[in-house]
């Protein structure tokens, strides 16, 4: 038993070959058009590069070089996080590309429905959901220690807003996660524009204090001869295994630019804005990242750095105890970017999912005057702030990374079935259906479609006429012909397909089994490297499907190294999935 279809009046049966179904690319464009009101078109380059960034760059900067730094990379941090960022950048191609083709709500989600099918699309819809909750509850709860150190220590702030420990119960409350969650909520129903304005101010103040970091650490580095790069143990201390190593932390630093992509459907030009929006807010974090890692590595040596305030005590080394608080200015605004961030693309999924049927019509409501998903918005904040407030979610957290490895993991698939086996075959005309019979409406089509397919041009046409399929037989055979080569390049591709993604999950797991047998190990990660490179071979001998270029709207980014990026892509999607924590 199904929910009822937004504007379709029906009920979507459940049934086993539901699972495999696919949505038309335009589906949601089409229902918007046939009904209710639609998103703001209210989002240029900047707005995007602002959520991109304030999303992406959390408080995990001012914690997460500290640990990295001690226990893997060394001085070759900064190595690591552009290693990550590379990596990242993979995921960043195949989003670009899905979103400037099928710019609607739902990122992930949306591209899963149209080239996988509804039982995949549902089950990372509901990841996706899950990460936005779990990831905004557990930010929340990290904003109210910090700042409480503005108020003189760790518990100093106002009654009213300070954690109480309920008694008799193993439950810390804590009101000012729950606040600030239901601010963010209300700043969001106002409007796309105006949150996404307030994003961007708190953004560009949390730049200012890591250009405060960059300027006055890159001082302190010079006037000390950089100490941190003078160690005896040389700039790869745990060998460039460790740095490896880093760089697979760091990559959860870069996980941010999904909620650019779930703000297609609100973007002014999506063709062109979403794919510049999302690189160069990818470059910008990427920057920071290594310029801040750079300066504050060297201004000690790291393994004398704090984890938990590693840049602030680089400064108190120095002397700069004053700059604890700018330190902390900036991770404050971080988790106020990234609440903000992670709030803003929930309500978005929860309305793809009702448009398609997937949950009530309730969450796809769009409000009429400040045109935004307002009670998607609300539910969604009021089940974020009942979390933060009732429950540590820190030990949750890990979630977030599960939800956003499976969606980068379907969109690399995602483009693999987009450029092979797209879903939205172009229909022959019916001049070249089995039946012999054709409409008139259609035969000037369907000529245009066998000029167009083997080679007759203008002046064969005044030979020809207009009804080749009754006086040359031969174009009928040369189409049918076409037909049946193209199915079973369909076939091959499709299997291709499958073949790559088993043998990235059998290497990732062999790669994982870290109890086994070496020989397991190796026979794993050779059987699975053998499908691999079975199936890139066939995708690489055989043609890209003609299809592709009608796919969607046209005229947007194309993503390179079709099959290679996509494929490598998955493989490590894959395995930081499976080597979660």
């Amino acid at each position: 038993m199904g929910f009822e279809e937004s504007g379709s009046g029906k009920e979507r049966p459940w049934c086993i070959q539901s699972l495999m179904r696919r949505k038309p690319v335009d589906s949601d464009r089409l229902k918007a058009e046939g009904g209710g009101h639609q998103l703001a078109k209210a989002l240029s380059v900047l707005q995007l590069v602002a959520i991109g960034v304030g999303t992406t760059i959390g408080a995990g900067v001012y914690v997460l070089v500290g640990t990295v730094a001690r226990e893997h990379s060394g001085p070759s941090l900064a190595l690591s996080f552009l290693i990550a960022g590379i990596a990242s950048a993979l995921s960043a191609f195949c989003y670009a590309e899905l979103a400037s083709r099928c710019p609607s709500a739902g990122s992930a989600y949306h591209y899963s429905y149209i080239c996988v099918g509804e039982g995949p699309a549902w089950l990372i819809g509901w990841a996706l959901i899950l990460e936005y909750t779990i990831g905004g509850a557990a930010i929340a709860r990290g904003i109210s220690p910090n700042l409480a150190l503005f108020f003189g220590g760790p518990d100093s702030l106002p009654w009213f807003l300070g954690r109480v420990r309920v008694p008799g119960l193993d439950l810390v409350v804590d009101p000012c996660a729950a606040v600030l969650i239901l601010i963010i909520t209300g700043l969001l129903c106002v409007g796309i524009k105006e949150s996404s304005s307030v994003q961007a101010i708190v953004t560009s103040l949390n730049a200012c204090v890591m250009l405060f970091v960059i300027i006055a650490g890159g001082y302190i580095g010079f006037k000390s001869g950089w100490a941190g790069y003078t160690v005896d143990s040389g700039f790869f201390p745990f060998g460039v295994n460790g740095m490896l190593a880093g760089s697979a932390t760091a990559f959860f630093a870069f996980i941010g630019f999904d909620a650019v992509a779930s703000t297609a459907e609100e973007v002014k030009d999506p063709q062109r804005d979403l794919p510049l929006g999302i690189g160069i807010a990818l470059s910008v974090c990427c920057f920071l990242y290594m310029m801040v890692s750079a300066v504050v590595v060297g201004m000690v040596p790291f393994f004398t750095m704090n984890p938990d305030t590693p840049i602030s005590s680089a400064f108190a080394d120095h002397g700069m105890h004053w700059a604890m608080y700018i330190v902390t200015s900036g991770a404050v605004l971080s988790l106020c970017s990234s609440l903000l961030g992670s709030f803003l693309p929930q309500p978005r999924v929860l309305m793809a999912m009702a448009r398609d049927g997937l949950l009530p019509p309730f969450f796809s409501d769009v409000n009429e005057q400040t045109q935004v998903p307002v009670k998607s918005t609300i539910a969604t904040g009021f089940t974020a702030a009942v979390l933060a407030f009732s429950m540590d979610v820190s030990q949750l957290a890990g979630m977030v990374s599960v939800g956003t490895l499976l969606a980068f993991t379907m969109v690399a698939i995602s483009i693999l079935i987009l450029r092979y086996v797209p879903p939205d075959e172009v229909p022959l005309p019916p001049l070249f259906h089995e039946s012999a019979s054709f409409s008139c409406s259609s035969q000037d089509d369907g000529f245009e479609f066998a000029k167009g397919l083997i080679g007759i041009n203008d002046n064969q046409k005044e030979i020809y006429g207009n009804e080749p399929s009754i006086d040359h037989p031969l174009i009928v055979k040369d189409i049918n012909t076409y037909k049946m080569k193209e199915k079973q390049r369909r076939k091959y591709a499709a299997w291709s397909i499958a073949s790559v993604c088993i043998g990235v999950l059998i290497i990732a797991l062999g790669a994982s089994a870290y109890s086994f047998p070496q020989y397991f190990i190796y026979s794993a990660c050779s059987f699975g490297g053998l499908l691999l490179l079975v199936g890139l071979f066939v995708l690489s001998w055989i043609d890209q499907d003609n299809g592709r270029h009608s796919f969607g709207c046209a005229g947007g980014f194309i993503c390179p190294f079709v099959p290679f990026l996509p494929a490598l892509c998955i493989l490590i999607n894959a395995y930081l999935l499976i080597n979660l924590g």
